[in-house]
């Protein structure tokens, strides 16, 4: 409100109904809505652009043919993407989003589901899942090159029973299964935020999928999307309490796929025994343990030497056959070019690990963003310290510290929550007991 020769007007408002020319307690007003959207057209312009060059560059770099696919169908599909962006400041980003999802996801993973190219992962996990039919056991039990390896753990197997019960059928592709997996998930897991002024879950889900670092293992067929998708409807569950029993399925459901899902388990337990208690942390660690248990310990047990040799020794570097896996990072560099250096980087990874239960212990989070960003930092030290990793493998740090605080309106602290003033009593004329309108200054 305003004076204006003694007399009292009120601030003029905007045809949504909102107050212009007044800041919030001394802020600056907000940009009006053509500036606002002409700035997030143009930041969504590079970001599509940015994606093209990337897509492009690795298209006409890489030795792979399924990576050499993604990357032309991809290159196209962003750059449609920005195209939108930049003549259509108001729809540009969601049909951007589109754009690159129908370009970087859709069309070659049908190209490549078709034609029958994928990763050697992706083979990995079907011919395990025909083992696991045939012979109770997702293990050969003489692998004698790196592509009989199987180094996930029994879960990942169901992945490959389509392969093995419906034959050549397209749909029977790992990477289908993979991929609505993952999505599913993170829908769920979208629903199951606290809302705010963030895209739908349909729209974050869309965004997530046209990111190239999601992108391209989706369709040339990444195994870690899954396991990341459980991580984060895990979290999700945790963060709003209730029984644990599904938060609980769910860390049970991912750690039965890979190793890499374990740290999952004592963060999402700390975060239920903050948010919903000590007894609903327990009923979720034994179910955890018990879906786990269920599909790691009847194939540990089949087979003992194959199911230690596959899962234990060879992601170690100690099996009959060294693991490709190979990027230049610390634990890497280390085991390759220092004396002794395996044994550094491995005694770097049990500090961290340490470090990481500490904090745990001492500062437990209290939100899901906080849960997901000491995960994000103990799978990141992980990946870099191990010395058997990929670049790829930083998937899974990324989402997980991109992805709460895109779906979460809180999410972080106490002090993200509004705090509502109690009104201002009206002042009262000297000369008379009544009030004055207006109060506040």
């Amino acid at each position: 409100m305003t004076l204006t020769n003694g007399a009292a007007t009120p601030p003029s408002r905007t045809a949504r109904g909102g107050l212009t020319g007044v800041g919030h307690l001394g802020q600056a007003p907000p940009l009006a809505l053509p500036e606002r959207r002409l700035s997030l057209a143009r930041r969504a312009w590079t970001y599509w652009l940015g994606c093209a060059g990337f897509a492009l560059a690795l298209a006409t770099t890489t030795g792979l043919g399924p990576h050499r696919v993604w990357g032309a169908c991809a290159a196209v599909g962003y750059g449609t993407a920005a195209v939108l962006a930049a003549r259509d400041s108001r729809a540009g980003n969601r049909a951007g989003a589109w754009a690159a999802v129908l370009g970087a996801v859709l069309v070659p993973l049908l190209v490549l589901v078709v034609s029958g190219a994928a990763q050697s992962e992706v083979g990995v996990v079907e011919r395990s899942g025909a083992l696991l039919v045939h012979t109770g056991s997702p293990y050969l039990p003489q692998p004698a090159h790196t592509v009989d390896y199987n180094p996930y753990l029994p879960g990942m197997a169901l992945f490959g029973l389509p392969r093995a019960l419906f034959g050549d059928s397209p749909l029977a592709d790992a990477r289908i299964w993979f991929c609505l997996t993952f999505l599913v998930c993170m829908f769920v897991a979208a629903r199951r935020s606290d809302g705010g002024p963030g895209p739908t879950p349909v729209g974050a889900v869309s965004l997530l999928a046209g990111f190239p670092a999601v992108a391209l293992p989706l369709t040339v067929g990444g195994v870690d999307l899954p396991v990341l998708g459980l991580m984060c409807l895990s979290l999700a569950l945790a963060g709003r309490g209730g029984s644990g029993t599904a938060a609980g399925v769910a860390m049970g459901a991912a750690a039965a796929l890979k190793w890499t899902a374990w740290p999952l388990l004592p963060v999402g337990l700390v975060l239920l025994a903050v948010t919903a208690g000590r007894r609903t942390a327990l009923r979720a660690a034994l179910a955890a343990l018990s879906v786990a248990a269920s599909a790691v310990v009847p194939v540990a047990l089949a087979d003992r030497h194959a199911f230690v040799e596959h899962v234990v020794l060879f992601p170690l570097g100690e099996g009959g056959v060294r693991s490709p896996a190979a990027s230049p990072l610390p634990g890497r560099l280390l085991a390759v070019y220092v004396p002794g250096g395996a044994a550094l980087a491995t005694a770097a990874l049990v500090a961290a690990a340490v470090g990481v239960t500490v904090s745990l212990l001492t500062r437990p989070p209290r939100t899901v963003r906080a849960a997901a960003d000491r995960l994000a930092v103990g799978l990141g030290l992980a990946i870099c310290l191990i010395p058997a990793t990929r670049f790829g493998y930083l998937v899974l740090p990324l989402v997980l510290a991109g992805w709460f605080r895109c779906t979460s309106k809180t999410g972080g602290s106490p002090s993200a929550v509004p705090v509502s003033l109690p009104p201002c009593p009206a002042p009262k004329r000297p000369d008379s007991g009544h009030r004055l309108s207006g109060g506040c200054p």
